[in-house]
Protein backbone atom coordinates (compact mmCIF):
# COMPACT_ATOMS: atom_id res chain seq x y z
CA UNK A 1 0.00 0.00 0.00
CA UNK A 2 1.59 3.24 -1.20
CA UNK A 3 -1.27 5.58 -0.30
CA UNK A 4 -4.20 5.36 2.09
CA UNK A 5 -7.62 6.27 0.70
CA UNK A 6 -9.57 8.81 2.80
CA UNK A 7 -13.20 9.92 2.69
CA UNK A 8 -14.85 12.71 4.66
CA UNK A 9 -18.34 12.88 6.18
CA UNK A 10 -19.53 16.35 7.11
CA UNK A 11 -18.73 19.27 4.79
CA UNK A 12 -19.09 22.14 7.23
CA UNK A 13 -16.68 24.52 8.94
CA UNK A 14 -13.83 22.08 9.66
CA UNK A 15 -14.04 20.11 6.42
CA UNK A 16 -11.53 22.25 4.50
CA UNK A 17 -8.84 21.60 7.13
CA UNK A 18 -9.23 17.91 6.32
CA UNK A 19 -9.40 18.40 2.55
CA UNK A 20 -6.24 20.51 2.54
CA UNK A 21 -4.60 18.33 5.19
CA UNK A 22 -5.13 15.20 3.13
CA UNK A 23 -3.77 17.00 0.05
CA UNK A 24 -0.59 17.83 1.97
CA UNK A 25 -0.15 14.39 3.55
CA UNK A 26 2.18 12.35 1.29
CA UNK A 27 0.63 9.01 2.24
CA UNK A 28 -3.02 10.06 1.92
CA UNK A 29 -5.43 10.64 -0.95
CA UNK A 30 -9.02 11.92 -0.78
CA UNK A 31 -11.50 9.90 -2.83
CA UNK A 32 -14.97 11.08 -1.71
CA UNK A 33 -16.96 13.43 0.54
CA UNK A 34 -20.43 13.20 2.06
CA UNK A 35 -22.95 15.59 3.58
CA UNK A 36 -26.70 15.35 4.07
CA UNK A 37 -26.97 18.65 2.17
CA UNK A 38 -26.12 17.90 -1.45
CA UNK A 39 -24.94 21.42 -2.29
CA UNK A 40 -22.40 21.36 0.55
CA UNK A 41 -21.11 17.94 -0.55
CA UNK A 42 -20.85 19.04 -4.18
CA UNK A 43 -19.05 22.27 -3.26
CA UNK A 44 -16.55 20.39 -1.05
CA UNK A 45 -15.86 17.91 -3.84
CA UNK A 46 -15.27 20.73 -6.31
CA UNK A 47 -12.88 22.48 -3.93
CA UNK A 48 -11.04 19.19 -3.40
CA UNK A 49 -10.85 18.51 -7.13
CA UNK A 50 -12.61 15.15 -6.91
CA UNK A 51 -15.74 13.81 -8.61
CA UNK A 52 -17.31 11.65 -5.91
CA UNK A 53 -19.76 13.21 -3.46
CA UNK A 54 -22.67 11.67 -1.59
CA UNK A 55 -25.59 12.54 0.69
CA UNK A 56 -25.72 9.06 2.24
CA UNK A 57 -22.77 7.84 4.33
CA UNK A 58 -23.50 4.13 4.01
CA UNK A 59 -23.74 4.43 0.24
CA UNK A 60 -20.38 6.23 0.10
CA UNK A 61 -18.72 3.59 2.26
CA UNK A 62 -20.17 0.75 0.20
CA UNK A 63 -19.34 2.23 -3.20
CA UNK A 64 -16.00 3.91 -2.55
CA UNK A 65 -14.61 1.53 0.08
CA UNK A 66 -12.21 4.03 1.69
CA UNK A 67 -9.50 2.94 4.09
CA UNK A 68 -10.15 5.82 6.53
CA UNK A 69 -13.20 7.98 7.25
CA UNK A 70 -12.66 11.50 8.59
CA UNK A 71 -15.65 12.32 10.79
CA UNK A 72 -16.43 16.06 10.61
CA UNK A 73 -20.17 16.13 11.39
CA UNK A 74 -21.60 17.87 14.51
CA UNK A 75 -20.11 16.33 17.65
CA UNK A 76 -23.22 14.50 18.83
CA UNK A 77 -23.31 12.51 15.57
CA UNK A 78 -19.67 11.34 15.74
CA UNK A 79 -20.38 7.96 17.31
CA UNK A 80 -23.12 7.13 14.81
CA UNK A 81 -20.81 7.73 11.85
CA UNK A 82 -17.80 6.04 13.45
CA UNK A 83 -19.73 2.90 14.36
CA UNK A 84 -21.12 2.58 10.83
CA UNK A 85 -17.63 2.97 9.38
CA UNK A 86 -16.15 0.42 11.78
CA UNK A 87 -18.79 -2.15 10.84
CA UNK A 88 -17.79 -1.63 7.21
CA UNK A 89 -14.14 -2.30 8.08
CA UNK A 90 -13.12 1.37 7.69
CA UNK A 91 -10.66 3.06 10.05
CA UNK A 92 -11.84 6.26 11.78
CA UNK A 93 -10.16 9.64 12.25
CA UNK A 94 -12.59 11.74 14.27
CA UNK A 95 -12.68 15.47 14.99
CA UNK A 96 -12.71 16.60 18.61
CA UNK A 97 -14.46 15.60 20.78
CA UNK A 98 -14.85 11.92 19.92
CA UNK A 99 -18.45 12.51 21.01
CA UNK A 100 -20.21 14.45 23.77
CA UNK A 101 -20.80 11.57 26.20
CA UNK A 102 -18.57 8.82 27.53
CA UNK A 103 -21.23 6.22 26.73
CA UNK A 104 -21.18 7.07 23.04
CA UNK A 105 -17.38 7.28 23.00
CA UNK A 106 -17.15 3.83 24.58
CA UNK A 107 -19.55 2.48 21.96
CA UNK A 108 -17.47 3.82 19.07
CA UNK A 109 -14.18 2.57 20.56
CA UNK A 110 -15.77 -0.84 21.17
CA UNK A 111 -17.08 -1.00 17.59
CA UNK A 112 -13.63 -0.22 16.23
CA UNK A 113 -12.01 -2.84 18.45
CA UNK A 114 -14.56 -5.50 17.55
CA UNK A 115 -14.10 -4.85 13.83
CA UNK A 116 -10.30 -4.61 14.04
CA UNK A 117 -10.06 -1.04 12.75
CA UNK A 118 -8.18 1.90 14.22
CA UNK A 119 -9.71 5.00 15.76
CA UNK A 120 -7.84 8.27 16.16
CA UNK A 121 -8.97 11.59 17.61
CA UNK A 122 -8.02 14.97 16.18
CA UNK A 123 -6.09 17.03 18.73
CA UNK A 124 -3.84 18.76 16.24
CA UNK A 125 -2.43 21.29 18.73
CA UNK A 126 -0.36 18.55 20.34
CA UNK A 127 1.79 18.86 17.22
CA UNK A 128 2.81 22.47 17.91
CA UNK A 129 6.57 22.65 18.49
CA UNK A 130 6.24 24.68 21.72
CA UNK A 131 3.97 21.98 23.15
CA UNK A 132 6.42 19.24 22.21
CA UNK A 133 9.39 21.14 23.71
CA UNK A 134 7.44 21.71 26.93
CA UNK A 135 6.38 18.07 27.17
CA UNK A 136 9.97 16.93 26.77
CA UNK A 137 11.14 19.37 29.46
CA UNK A 138 8.52 18.18 31.95
CA UNK A 139 9.28 14.51 31.20
CA UNK A 140 12.99 15.11 31.72
CA UNK A 141 12.36 16.72 35.13
CA UNK A 142 13.77 20.08 34.06
CA UNK A 143 11.00 21.94 35.93
CA UNK A 144 11.70 19.98 39.11
CA UNK A 145 8.58 18.83 40.90
CA UNK A 146 5.48 20.11 39.14
CA UNK A 147 3.38 22.10 41.64
CA UNK A 148 0.90 24.06 39.51
CA UNK A 149 -0.48 23.75 35.98
CA UNK A 150 -3.29 25.86 34.57
CA UNK A 151 -5.10 26.72 31.34
CA UNK A 152 -6.50 30.13 30.40
CA UNK A 153 -8.94 29.58 27.52
CA UNK A 154 -10.93 32.80 27.20
CA UNK A 155 -12.46 33.26 23.76
CA UNK A 156 -15.19 35.20 21.96
CA UNK A 157 -17.98 33.71 19.88
CA UNK A 158 -20.92 35.97 19.10
CA UNK A 159 -24.59 35.03 18.96
CA UNK A 160 -24.43 34.83 15.17
CA UNK A 161 -21.88 32.01 15.51
CA UNK A 162 -24.30 29.98 17.63
CA UNK A 163 -27.24 30.87 15.41
CA UNK A 164 -25.34 29.62 12.34
CA UNK A 165 -26.25 26.02 13.20
CA UNK A 166 -29.18 24.69 15.23
CA UNK A 167 -26.86 22.14 16.85
CA UNK A 168 -24.42 24.71 18.25
CA UNK A 169 -24.46 25.12 22.01
CA UNK A 170 -26.87 22.22 22.55
CA UNK A 171 -26.38 19.46 25.10
CA UNK A 172 -27.15 16.65 22.67
CA UNK A 173 -24.97 17.69 19.75
CA UNK A 174 -22.32 20.18 20.85
CA UNK A 175 -21.91 21.09 24.52
CA UNK A 176 -20.78 24.55 25.54
CA UNK A 177 -17.46 26.36 25.50
CA UNK A 178 -15.75 23.55 27.43
CA UNK A 179 -16.63 20.83 24.93
CA UNK A 180 -16.22 22.86 21.75
CA UNK A 181 -13.62 25.64 21.91
CA UNK A 182 -11.78 24.88 25.15
CA UNK A 183 -11.39 21.13 24.79
CA UNK A 184 -8.13 21.73 22.90
CA UNK A 185 -6.58 23.50 25.89
CA UNK A 186 -7.97 20.98 28.35
CA UNK A 187 -6.40 18.19 26.32
CA UNK A 188 -3.08 20.05 26.27
CA UNK A 189 -3.18 20.64 30.03
CA UNK A 190 -3.46 16.94 30.85
CA UNK A 191 -1.09 16.00 28.00
CA UNK A 192 1.62 18.25 29.46
CA UNK A 193 1.02 18.08 33.22
CA UNK A 194 -0.32 14.55 33.59
CA UNK A 195 -3.55 12.89 34.63
CA UNK A 196 -6.22 15.05 36.29
CA UNK A 197 -7.88 13.11 39.10
CA UNK A 198 -10.47 15.53 40.52
CA UNK A 199 -12.19 18.83 39.70
CA UNK A 200 -14.33 21.47 41.37
CA UNK A 201 -16.12 23.52 38.75
CA UNK A 202 -18.71 26.18 38.05
CA UNK A 203 -20.50 26.69 34.75
CA UNK A 204 -22.86 29.45 33.63
CA UNK A 205 -24.53 30.88 30.55
CA UNK A 206 -23.85 34.59 30.91
CA UNK A 207 -23.70 36.15 27.46
CA UNK A 208 -25.26 33.96 24.77
CA UNK A 209 -28.69 32.43 24.20
CA UNK A 210 -27.63 28.78 24.19
CA UNK A 211 -28.53 25.66 26.14
CA UNK A 212 -25.04 25.01 27.52
CA UNK A 213 -22.36 27.10 29.24
CA UNK A 214 -20.49 29.99 27.69
CA UNK A 215 -18.41 30.59 30.83
CA UNK A 216 -16.74 28.17 33.25
CA UNK A 217 -14.07 28.07 35.95
CA UNK A 218 -12.60 25.03 37.63
CA UNK A 219 -9.88 24.03 40.06
CA UNK A 220 -8.12 20.76 39.29
CA UNK A 221 -5.90 18.27 41.10
CA UNK A 222 -3.35 16.17 39.24
CA UNK A 223 -2.27 12.63 40.02
CA UNK A 224 1.26 13.89 40.65
CA UNK A 225 -0.04 16.21 43.41
CA UNK A 226 0.04 19.45 41.44
CA UNK A 227 -2.93 21.82 41.47
CA UNK A 228 -4.27 24.24 38.92
CA UNK A 229 -7.12 26.19 37.37
CA UNK A 230 -9.04 26.00 34.11
CA UNK A 231 -10.65 29.25 32.92
CA UNK A 232 -12.92 28.63 29.94
CA UNK A 233 -15.20 30.93 27.99
CA UNK A 234 -16.67 31.83 24.63
CA UNK A 235 -18.21 34.94 26.21
CA UNK A 236 -15.31 37.37 26.79
CA UNK A 237 -14.58 40.32 24.53
CA UNK A 238 -12.13 40.53 22.92
CA UNK A 239 -11.03 36.90 22.73
CA UNK A 240 -7.74 36.33 24.53
CA UNK A 241 -4.62 34.31 23.88
CA UNK A 242 -4.54 30.64 24.79
CA UNK A 243 -2.20 30.14 27.75
CA UNK A 244 -0.98 26.89 29.26
CA UNK A 245 1.13 27.49 32.40
CA UNK A 246 3.45 24.89 33.94
CA UNK A 247 5.16 25.73 37.24
CA UNK A 248 7.66 23.54 39.07
CA UNK A 249 10.16 23.85 41.88
CA UNK A 250 12.92 24.39 39.30
CA UNK A 251 11.25 26.47 36.63
CA UNK A 252 8.25 27.78 34.71
CA UNK A 253 7.05 27.36 31.14
CA UNK A 254 4.10 29.33 29.79
CA UNK A 255 2.87 28.61 26.26
CA UNK A 256 0.78 31.08 24.27
CA UNK A 257 -0.95 30.66 20.97
CA UNK A 258 2.14 31.71 19.02
CA UNK A 259 4.93 30.19 21.12
CA UNK A 260 6.53 30.63 24.52
CA UNK A 261 5.41 33.49 26.74
CA UNK A 262 7.93 32.40 29.36
CA UNK A 263 10.72 29.83 29.55
CA UNK A 264 12.52 30.22 32.86
CA UNK A 265 14.34 27.09 34.01
CA UNK A 266 16.92 26.75 36.75
CA UNK A 267 19.34 25.27 34.21
CA UNK A 268 19.54 28.67 32.52
CA UNK A 269 18.55 27.37 29.09
CA UNK A 270 17.02 29.66 26.50
CA UNK A 271 13.58 28.97 25.06
CA UNK A 272 13.74 26.71 22.00
CA UNK A 273 12.79 28.33 18.72
CA UNK A 274 9.32 27.63 17.38
CA UNK A 275 8.10 27.86 13.82
CA UNK A 276 4.38 27.21 14.16
CA UNK A 277 1.31 28.38 16.06
CA UNK A 278 -1.77 27.15 17.90
CA UNK A 279 -3.74 29.98 16.35
CA UNK A 280 -2.94 33.13 18.28
CA UNK A 281 -5.63 35.29 19.84
CA UNK A 282 -9.17 34.00 20.29
CA UNK A 283 -8.42 30.35 19.46
CA UNK A 284 -7.95 31.31 15.83
CA UNK A 285 -7.17 29.05 12.91
CA UNK A 286 -3.79 28.99 11.22
CA UNK A 287 -4.35 26.88 8.16
CA UNK A 288 -4.26 23.13 7.88
CA UNK A 289 -0.64 22.12 8.52
CA UNK A 290 -1.32 20.66 11.98
CA UNK A 291 -4.20 18.59 10.57
CA UNK A 292 -1.90 17.40 7.78
CA UNK A 293 0.52 16.01 10.37
CA UNK A 294 -2.22 14.00 12.09
CA UNK A 295 -3.65 12.80 8.80
CA UNK A 296 -0.21 11.65 7.64
CA UNK A 297 0.27 9.87 10.97
CA UNK A 298 -3.10 8.14 10.58
CA UNK A 299 -2.16 6.98 7.09
CA UNK A 300 1.13 5.62 8.39
CA UNK A 301 -0.66 3.94 11.30
CA UNK A 302 -2.81 2.05 8.80
CA UNK A 303 0.17 1.17 6.60
CA UNK A 304 2.34 0.08 9.54
CA UNK A 305 -0.49 -1.51 11.58
CA UNK A 306 0.15 0.58 14.70
CA UNK A 307 -1.81 2.94 16.94
CA UNK A 308 -2.43 6.46 15.62
CA UNK A 309 -0.97 9.54 17.31
CA UNK A 310 -4.04 10.08 19.53
CA UNK A 311 -5.83 6.71 19.88
CA UNK A 312 -9.42 6.52 21.07
CA UNK A 313 -8.77 6.00 24.78
CA UNK A 314 -6.34 8.93 24.79
CA UNK A 315 -8.80 11.20 22.97
CA UNK A 316 -11.45 10.25 25.55
CA UNK A 317 -9.53 11.86 28.43
CA UNK A 318 -10.51 15.46 27.67
CA UNK A 319 -14.20 14.49 27.59
CA UNK A 320 -13.78 12.67 30.92
CA UNK A 321 -12.46 15.90 32.46
CA UNK A 322 -15.24 18.04 30.97
CA UNK A 323 -17.98 15.67 32.06
CA UNK A 324 -16.53 15.72 35.59
CA UNK A 325 -16.66 19.54 35.51
CA UNK A 326 -20.31 19.37 34.46
CA UNK A 327 -21.07 16.96 37.32
CA UNK A 328 -19.27 19.20 39.79
CA UNK A 329 -21.13 22.30 38.62
CA UNK A 330 -24.39 20.42 39.14
CA UNK A 331 -23.51 18.90 42.51
CA UNK A 332 -21.53 21.78 44.00
CA UNK A 333 -18.93 19.21 45.10
CA UNK A 334 -15.49 18.00 44.12
CA UNK A 335 -15.89 15.23 41.54
CA UNK A 336 -13.48 12.52 40.50
CA UNK A 337 -12.51 12.31 36.85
Amino acid sequence: MNTVRFAIVGCGRICMSHIKGIADAPSAVLIAVCDIKEEKARKAAEEAGIAAYYTDLEMMLDKEKPDVLCVCVPSGYHAECAILAARKGVHVLCEKPLDVTQEKIDAMIRACDENHVKIGGIFQRRNVSAVQHARQAVAAGRLGKLVMASASLKYFRDQAYYDSGAWRGTKALDGGCLMNQCIHGIDLLQYLAGEITSVFGMCATLAREIEMEDTAACTVRFKNGAMGVIEAASSVSPGQDTMISLHGTEGTIIIGGNGFLQWALADGSEAPSVTDSMGGLNCGWVGHSLHARQIEDMAKAVMEDRLPMVPGQEARKAVDIIQAIYRSAASGKIEKV
